[in-house]
């Protein structure tokens, strides 16, 4: 069963740091795009970053380019979201997301599976 589960979020003082984990129930090796987009109160999904599974190339947001790094354990089929020096304005739920096929895809309608999503508090 094709399954996205992300785990990691919880509250954190503006200026700290979170890792968030997506735990993937398939292995994603060929021409698979995951990425993680956020979510917060009465506003659209925002993409944040993204990353070719097989090649580890990967794209941010101009509002996380460093400050977040994306990555994956191929062993562990995991994707990770290292978040450092968050921000109050970080505060979302944030989701994991995969597609086939490899490129930088940052609309929400083009990714066809989706995890729960986890909450990210940044308090100021």
């Amino acid at each position: 069963q094709v399954q996205l589960a992300e785990s990691g979020g919880g509250l954190v003082q503006a200026g700290g740091s979170l890792r968030l984990s997506c735990d993937v129930s398939w292995r994603p090796f060929d021409g698979y795009t995951m990425a993680w987009f956020r979510q917060a109160p009465g506003q659209e999904r925002e993409f944040v970053a993204n990353i070719i599974w097989f090649s580890g190339t990967t794209w941010y947001s101009d509002s996380v380019s460093g400050r977040f790094t994306i990555y994956r354990d191929n062993a562990k089929s995991t994707l990770y979201l290292e978040m450092t020096n968050l921000r109050p304005e970080d505060s979302a739920v944030y989701l994991c997301a995969a597609r086939e096929g490899p490129g930088d895809f940052r609309n929400v309608n083009v990714y066809s599976i989706w995890g729960q999503g986890t909450q990210v508090t940044v308090a100021s």
